[in-house]
């Protein structure tokens, strides 16, 4: 009969993993996670996101927000 808790795991394939990683904002925010990496670099977490600030930030690198407000604009203008 073909046991399977006699199978092992392969040695040496799976990555060391962090309990305590050290993860760092761009905002200055510091914490620590378990992650397979000991110490992570993040452009945004909780601390600074808009959805958990409740602060609207938007990040229009080309214009194409205000040539929206400005159409948005003209047709309101239009249909009265």
């Amino acid at each position: 009969m073909f046991c399977y808790t006699s199978l092992t795991m392969k040695a040496d394939t799976h990555p060391v993993y962090y309990p305590a990683a050290k993860v760092s904002c761009a905002c200055g925010n510091r914490f620590t996670v378990g992650s397979t990496r000991e110490s992570l670099h993040a452009s945004i977490c909780s601390k600074c996101h808009p959805f958990y600030t409740g602060t609207e930030k938007i990040v229009d690198t080309r214009g194409r927000d205000d040539r929206f407000k400005k159409r948005l604009q003209k047709s309101h203008l239009g249909s009265k």
